[in-house]
């Protein structure tokens, strides 16, 4: 029973995240509602969200053995919590730009704390996998819910009024009985705090350490990449819906939840892929399936036009087609994650975790701010035709990525374990 409250717990934190974390696309585009910025100036929540993700990142990783996995989870919802009683206290653009800086922060620290705490949950690489997963899965879950959520609070008839800013109270509420959550779930830390007892010196040498094998660095890059396509379509597909599919702003909002939706049902159905097929061809299938979808659908987004009445039968196709990349995406980000991290001692999570994060949030800032100027200069349908180069990039590094786990014994095991899920 204590370990189910602290798995519990771990999903939870991640879903609550999930909301606010891509929330930041369903923000954007009622920002420049709201409060009239223009689509450059609204990206940035998006570097606001993910350079303090980095910054964090980098400079507590090693430390929270010391200050404790299940401490550093209640502080980040602690953060997240009270930034989200300003927003509809104090509202304006500025208040969201802080908002997502303190999301950045206490993700940070969530994260890391969260897949170590993993490390500590599990006994071997098999059970690693399927928590990684099934963990995974539901942040997209909460990616999903978190779309309906904050379209229930929109008023269809005038999208401006900032009535949507109410959503905040229910999320400062949730984070807040997961913390009473975390604070009744015990958790032994024993082995990672024991193994591990860094200086500042200590801490950053052992992310360079890291950084120095081929694994390591091979695999971070096609992290980066994976989150760079990522973040261009779940950030800027509700904008997408509402400008090029001409679709109202609530209902913009909810049709780029099925994005979400394919994503956890792409992840489920991973595991069972896996048994069929390695994981390298897995996911080069998906790479490529990602691009021929981009290549055949977006001519489908051209001219459309609606009713004023438009609804889920009348929507256009292009509305429920694009979406459908989140079924293809799903495996990447989970598999080669369970690859790099189960391949390492358990006392390195922390560290390996933290340059997770750092090059995931740097994937992440680079890929909506790409879109969102050609989506200003250029228009919708070429911004997601650009997503075609990192896919391409993709495929090379998962060359380098299967070779390099090949050489470090590593590739049989996790396999076997994503297979059992």
């Amino acid at each position: 029973m204590k370990r189910f409250r602290m798995v519990a717990a771990l999903a939870l934190i991640y879903m609550v995240f999930a909301v606010l974390l891509n929330s930041v696309g369903t923000v954007i585009l009622q920002s420049m509602a709201s409060f009239g910025v223009d689509k450059p100036q609204a990206s940035l929540l998006e570097l606001f969200k993910d350079l303090p993700i980095a910054i964090t990142s980098f400079v507590v990783a090693s430390f929270l053995p010391l200050l404790g996995y299940r401490r550093a989870m209640m502080g980040a919802l602690t953060i997240v919590g009270g930034a989200c009683l300003l927003m509809p206290m104090f509202p304006s653009f500025h208040t969201t730009e802080f908002l997502f800086a303190c999301v950045g922060v206490a993700f940070a620290l969530a994260k890391v704390a969260v897949y170590s705490s993993i490390g500590l949950l599990t006994a071997d690489r098999a059970e690693h996998s399927r928590l990684t997963n099934t963990i995974e899965g539901l942040f997209m879950v909460g990616v999903l819910a978190g779309g309906w959520l904050f379209s229930a609070f929109i008023d269809p008839a005038n999208p401006a009024d900032p009535a949507w800013l109410r959503v905040y109270w229910l999320l400062a509420l949730i984070c807040f009985a997961v913390i009473a959550l975390l604070a009744a779930s015990p958790l032994d830390e024993s082995a990672a705090r024991d193994a591990s007892r860094p200086s500042p010196a200590g801490s950053v040498g052992q992310m360079l350490r890291l950084l120095a094998r081929p694994l390591v660095y091979v695999f971070l890059l096609s992290a980066f990449l994976y989150v760079l396509i990522e973040q261009s379509f779940s950030t800027w597909l509700p904008t997408f819906n509402n400008e090029i599919l001409k679709l109202p702003n609530a209902m913009s909002i909810q049709m780029a939840s099925i994005l979400a939706g394919a994503t956890a049902l792409g992840r489920i159905g991973a595991g069972q892929a896996l048994r069929r097929v390695s994981w390298h061809r897995l996911l080069n299938g998906c790479v490529l399936a990602m691009a021929a979808l981009v290549l055949l659908v977006l001519p489908l987004a051209r001219g459309v036009t609606v009713s004023a009445h438009v609804g889920w039968s009348s929507a256009p196709v292009a509305a429920y087609l694009i979406p459908l990349i989140g079924l293809l995406m799903a495996p990447i980000y989970p598999v080669i994650n369970s690859v790099a991290l189960s391949s390492l001692p358990k006392p390195s999570h922390a560290a390996m975790t933290g340059l997770i994060v750092i090059f995931s949030a740097l994937g992440g800032t680079l890929g909506s701010r790409i879109t969102a100027m050609v989506f200003a200069r250029f228009g919708g349908i070429h911004a997601f035709y650009f997503s075609l180069v990192p896919m391409t990039l993709v495929l090379v590094t998962l060359f380098f990525f299967r070779r390099e786990t090949e050489r470090a014994g590593t590739l049989t095991p996790v396999a076997v374990g994503l297979a059992g899920k």
